[in-house]
């Protein structure tokens, strides 16, 4: 299926390449993939400063502070599941469907690249991998059972696309 990711650089403190986006766009793709997104999907991603997002962040949130990553889901998990069609035959099934928006700090990232001892774009690709699942429903603070699932399927995807651990 073929999904759509589209991006926006809006914040000029990290420079940002082509290749960066790139591979964001590859990490949206592959986790709608590998978890059976069967519809065309359509994902923005932007790409903003620390300032930007903590601002998101207080008023979505409730929380005054930066973060590496936010998603705006346009459907609840029941709404998303009736989404999805029963065989790719279905009517529909290549008419895109936006599912909604992540917001990634780079400046975050590259700081939680450097915490983490891995480079710059697996830290993009992972915010884009874990901001993706919450866009399908997935949230790791609902439970340590959901946590540990979560993070298995981040390390399973991007594996998926050359960045391990």
């Amino acid at each position: 299926m073929k999904h759509t990711v589209y991006t926006r650089n809006d914040q000029k403190k990290e420079p940002l390449t082509p290749a960066a986006r790139a591979l964001v766009r590859r990490a949206v793709a592959a986790a709608l993939e590998h978890e059976h997104f069967s519809r065309a999907a359509e994902v923005s991603v932007t790409f903003v400063d620390d300032e930007a997002i903590r601002e998101l962040n207080r008023d979505y949130r409730g929380k005054d502070t930066p973060t590496d990553v936010l998603s705006f889901p346009l459907y609840e998990e029941e709404a998303l599941d009736a989404l999805m069609p029963v065989s790719p035959d279905d009517r529909g099934a290549d008419i895109p469907e936006a599912i909604g928006d992540i917001v990634i700090s780079v400046e975050r990232a590259r700081a939680q690249a450097q915490t983490f001892g891995h480079s710059f774009e697996r830290e993009l690709a992972f915010l884009a991998v874990h901001s993706t699942l919450h866009l399908l429903g997935y949230d790791h603070e609902r439970s340590p059972e959901e946590d540990a699932d979560q993070r298995r399927r981040q390390e399973e995807i991007l594996s998926s696309i050359g960045q391990k651990r």
